[in-house]
């Protein structure tokens, strides 16, 4: 199911270790004929869990690591109280009477045993009290930080009313607010102090088999802007994702900020800012930091170790993606992951709408990472269905920026990666024009401005269109192009709605519509997961449109 069937859908189907999943499926594009134990050169058929007294691994066995021993329980780790204090062994009360004895908790826990599903229904019940999500956001990270096996037993349970809890839209509240709830580092900081000393730096992180990294400058957090050293709160999020829906070990995750400095006055002058109070740097010194950083990664952890972008400005994100495509695992799912989740939404609205893509016209308020990103994976796609060259395939694809439509007449004054979108046309300023001008049958929102989708623009479409696909992805919900019920009412009931962040089902003259949510969750971590399990070293587009034509079903 996906998020256009005004369904509700189960997250849960991204667990993908289980044979047939989209981590599979992405692993036979990726490996061909190459058996996965060649891929990793020869490694013996071994088990975690199974040998050396090993500990299992509860998040799933991912293929990748397999043959790598886990150091037996009683050698890594301590036991009384700093047992107690180490988040990845720490069970709370699920001590058993043997383990208390064996590890010497006797007296340093209350006598009654809880099991996880005692201690799971304990903590979502305090959860659900809490009022304010901020407050739920924190105390999941309280429980991230504690005991580490119960907050991903929580995540995977409950993971369609926690996901806007520890990602979108409450993570965004609580970047803003990052130095003022901050309590322990939950990931690695690496700032313009750390300059040629970077390979030291990842070296003091304690875990040394690092699969996947997510990092961030913090200069676009969602659609809130530059927060600087307060974004690692889309890091941490992000990777608690890859192990609640992909798989993949905790241990094995790395959360990183490159703190660059900020432009934001407000951070600057805020007695809590946790990172550099400096203006951003720019230019040469910004890429031989990020330079440095590529090479260290590459240097310690290998070619194999997928490196996510995220929130980067726009300049900065599709610099880096062009310069370390070749050279590294590189991924970023503002480009990459935001497209495959909504081709893969757009593709299954097909059964609703009729048609093939390229009997639609499409129609973007926004020309960024997302925007650009999107409209790209939609003109690979229908060149592949086509077989038409993509050069003509993105003449159905339309695009508008702060200064209108992008048209052949403004290309002198565009950025490199707009121009593939300059079409002939008179110019047209507004979106509502470009509404008239273009009639396009997919309204799409990646502007990161609220409140920009009006009801002149939701009733030119609907009168367009019997079922006009209206997409309006900006998050956080405050920076939604429109919210699900305008979206419903405006249309009179007609528009098949998403949006980036979740909106509650609306009832419309007696019918009820759930609002569908393009979220890149759908798509990262099974799609990680298939890089990982198949040894890759490079992202082709190929990956992708697999990815999305997997995900639409």
């Amino acid at each position: 199911m996906m998020w256009l069937n005004r369904r509700r859908h189960n997250i849960n189907t991204l667990q993908l270790p289980t044979k047939g999943g989209l981590g599979q499926k992405l692993l036979a594009v990726i490996m061909s004929s190459a058996s996965l134990k060649e891929m990793r050169n020869g490694g013996e058929d071994y088990s975690n869990g199974h040998g050396g007294g090993g500990v299992r691994d509860l998040y799933g066995e991912d293929c990748a690591t397999e043959d790598q021993l886990i150091t037996p329980w009683t050698f890594s780790v301590a036991s009384g109280c700093s047992l107690l204090r180490d988040p990845r062994y720490n069970k709370g009360l699920a001590f058993t009477e043997g383990e208390r004895d064996a590890h010497y908790l006797r007296g340093l826990l209350p006598p009654a045993i809880f099991n996880q599903e005692l201690q799971e229904k304990r903590l979502m019940h305090n959860l659900r009290q809490y009022e304010v999500p901020l407050h739920r956001y924190m105390a999941m990270m309280d429980l991230q930080e504690r005991n580490e096996r119960l907050f991903y037993k929580l995540l995977i349970n409950n993971v369609e009313e926690l996901l806007p809890v520890v990602y979108t839209p409450t993570v965004g509240e609580a970047c803003q607010k990052y130095g003022s709830i901050f309590r322990r580092p939950q990931g690695l900081y690496i700032s313009l102090k750390e300059k040629g000393k970077i390979l030291e730096v990842l070296k003091n992180w304690p875990e040394k088999s690092i699969q996947v990294i997510v990092v961030t400058d913090g200069e676009r957090i969602l659609g809130l802007g530059d927060l600087g050293c307060q974004g690692m709160g889309i890091p941490v999020g992000k990777l608690s994702l890859y192990t609640a829906l992909g798989g993949v070990r905790p241990s094995s995750c790395l959360p990183i900020t490159i703190d660059v400095g900020t432009n934001n006055e407000k951070l600057l002058n805020d007695e809590f800012y946790i990172g550099l109070k400096q203006k951003r740097a720019t230019g040469q010194e910004y890429a031989e930091l990020l330079e440095e950083f590529m090479h260290a990664v590459k240097q310690n952890y290998g070619e194999k170790v997928l490196i996510q972008f995220e929130d980067f400005a726009n300049h900065n994100a599709f610099d880096l993606l062009e310069k370390y495509s070749s050279s590294h695992l590189v991924f970023n799912d503002d480009i990459q992951g935001t497209a495959s989740v909504v081709l893969a939404g757009l593709l299954a609205s097909l059964k609703l709408v009729g048609g093939t893509l390229v009997d639609h016209t499409f129609l973007f308020l926004g020309a960024g990472e997302a925007g650009t990103g999107i409209a790209e994976l939609i003109a690979l796609e229908i060149s592949k269905q086509t077989k038409a060259p993509v050069e003509e395939t993105r003449k159905k694809i339309w695009l508008v920026d702060s200064k209108g439509l992008i048209v052949s007449s403004r290309l002198e004054s565009l950025q490199q990666f707009k121009k593939p979108w300059a079409h002939e046309h008179e110019p047209v300023k507004s979106l509502l024009d470009a509404v008239k001008a273009i009639k396009p049958t997919v309204l799409i929102g990646s502007s990161g401005a609220g409140k920009t989708f009006t009801k002149e623009v939701v009733e030119t479409m609907a009168s367009l269109n019997e079922k006009p696909l209206i997409l309006a992805l900006s998050n956080p919900t405050s920076q939604s192009e429109c919210t699900a019920e305008e979206a419903y009412t405006w249309s009179k009931g007609k528009a098949i709605f998403a949006s980036g962040s979740p909106f509650d089902p609306v009832e419309y003259e007696g019918k009820l519509f759930v609002p569908g949510q393009a979220n890149n969750a759908y798509i990262f971590p099974g799609f990680g997961l298939g890089l990982i399990i198949s040894g890759a070293i490079r992202v082709r587009d190929e990956m992708l449109l697999a990815a999305c034509e997997y995900t639409q079903n």
